[in-house]
């Protein structure tokens, strides 16, 4: 039986910790000396209010957590916590609806990057600030933040990292103690982001917007200080920095942490995602590049070649960064850069989707099958890495594709029925429960989802917490089953 105050105990440390967030963007907004002092100072008090209050409330009910305490703990944090981060932009932003600075706030924590924000350059720097410093948070995940500390409190954090981490990570220690293995992983995910403000600073951006676009590119988040996007820079120094970050932060930090603490690039010889993960964005990249040429929308190869492989590589990693309007490429393209942001990215990435490892077991297990009909009493395994895969992972994997379709099939449906053309309906589902950011039509790359009704800007952010919690996280808190003895 889940433990409701066990787990609400946790949730308001978590939320005071949340609190602690906002007085970095509260610096940032009384050093610019922007508008939005008073809403972040009343935002972090208001948030270490309600955490205080439950913490008192729930204090006598304070016990270690089990696998199902676990999951509905994550849920509460995704659904929660964005609600809090609304407050600095509804008290800053006039005219902004709950739905519409919710759908924000859980576009940034679940790295989404979809916005109802037109008129971005205008917000107060802090604004800015703070829905990429959001993205930055979301993208290692801040609940395995507040898992390095849970266990200072008497509150210990494996069944939370195993509930919250995507793929192998789940249960793969990287260090002996689950706190120093979220340590770990913070710390390289924090030291790749300062490269990357270094990088990006060397590349031509001005400090403010390399650190706020080092937070959405690492966190693959695809956020931006300016309503062009990249193409506000039209450099390409600057995308091709973006694409060495956006390419790293797409792989596995497991893989990022042992080639760190070992030394050595070994660690990715090791990782069965790395080579079909860089063989599929090449190919792509290349053939995109081609298509483009060949159809005269550039007139020489290499131009064609520059922005295939950011927009390519944006879309697929599920970051969403856009130098073009590639929604006006022939359908092709801009379709199949939203086909490959389903599985392009590996797991224990900062990327969601389908992700590399599955769509390698998919096609292995395809494989099989078609051996099997060859040769009926063989015994053949589904090898990953050079070690068999058990049939229950097989059989996990095969229902997260039926949860996945159906998903994506229902809220397409929903969408349709309430008046959305068809193609936005399906692409805005993709690019949110993949947490890309920008699909086609009337959410494409040029515009935002603020033309959206209320009912269908609420199924879009129920997709990107499917997306961001990989479907059954969510889904398993809603089954009759989860809350029995």
């Amino acid at each position: 039986m889940v433990r409701i105050t066990a787990v609400l105990n946790v949730l308001s440390v978590i939320l005071v910790i949340f609190s602690l967030t906002m007085l970095v963007p509260l610096a940032v907004s009384l050093v610019s000396r922007d508008s939005a002092v008073s809403a972040y100072f009343g935002s972090a008090v208001s948030t270490f209010s309600a955490g205080a209050l439950v913490w008192l409330a729930t204090r006598r009910g304070r016990m270690e957590l089990q696998p199902r305490d676990g999951f509905l703990l994550v849920t509460l944090v995704w659904t929660v916590l964005p609600a809090f981060a609304t407050l600095p932009l509804l008290l800053e932003i006039g005219g902004l609806s709950f739905t519409d600075a919710y759908f924000e706030t859980v576009s940034g924590m679940t790295t989404t990057g979809s916005t109802v924000l037109s008129n971005i350059e205008n917000l107060a720097p802090s604004i800015n600030f703070w829905r990429c410093q959001l993205q930055w948070m979301g993208g290692m995940g801040i609940i395995v933040l507040a898992v390095a500390v849970l266990p200072l409190l008497g509150v210990g954090g494996s069944q939370v990292f195993r509930a919250e981490t995507p793929g192998p990570m789940k249960d793969t220690k990287l260090t002996p103690r689950i706190t120093e293995t979220a340590k770990g992983l913070w710390l390289v995910y924090a030291l790749i982001t300062l490269l990357c403000v270094f990088a990006m600073r060397g590349a031509g951006m001005s400090w403010f917007d390399a650190l706020l676009h080092a937070f959405t590119t690492m966190s693959l988040g695809g956020m931006s200080s300016h309503d062009a996007s990249f193409a506000y820079w039209n450099s390409p120094a600057i995308e091709a920095v973006t694409i060495f970050f956006m390419l790293i932060a797409g792989m596995n930090f497991a893989s990022h942490f042992l080639a760190l603490r070992g030394r050595s690039f070994s660690a990715y010889g090791r990782d069965p995602e790395v080579r079909p993960y860089l063989g599929v964005l090449i190919l792509s990249v290349i053939g995109i590049a081609f298509f483009l040429w060949w159809h005269g929308i550039y007139s020489n190869f290499s131009t064609a070649l520059r922005h295939a492989a950011f927009n390519v590589v944006s879309m697929a990693t599920t970051t969403g960064h856009a130098s073009v309007d590639f929604n006006t490429w022939p359908m092709f393209a801009p379709v199949w850069m939203l086909f490959l942001c389903c599985f392009s990215t590996c797991s224990g990435s900062t990327g969601s989707g389908i992700k590399m490892v599955r769509a390698e077991l998919m096609a292995r297990q395809t494989l099989r099958e078609f051996q099997r009909i060859i040769h009926p009493k063989a015994i053949i395994p589904v090898k990953l890495g050079g070690q068999a895969v058990e049939n229950k992972i097989i059989f996990a994997v095969l229902a997260f594709m039926l949860v996945y379709g159906g998903s994506v099939i229902a809220m397409t449906m929903i969408l349709a029925a309430s008046g959305l053309d068809i193609i936005s309906s399906f692409t805005a589902v993709i690019a949110s429960i993949n947490n890309t950011g920008p699909g086609l039509n009337q959410v494409g790359p040029s515009t935002n989802f603020a033309s959206l009704t209320d009912f269908q800007t609420w199924i879009c952010a129920i997709a990107m917490l499917l997306g961001r919690l990989e479907l059954f996280t969510l889904i398993v808190v809603f089954t009759p089953g989860f809350w029995r003895q």
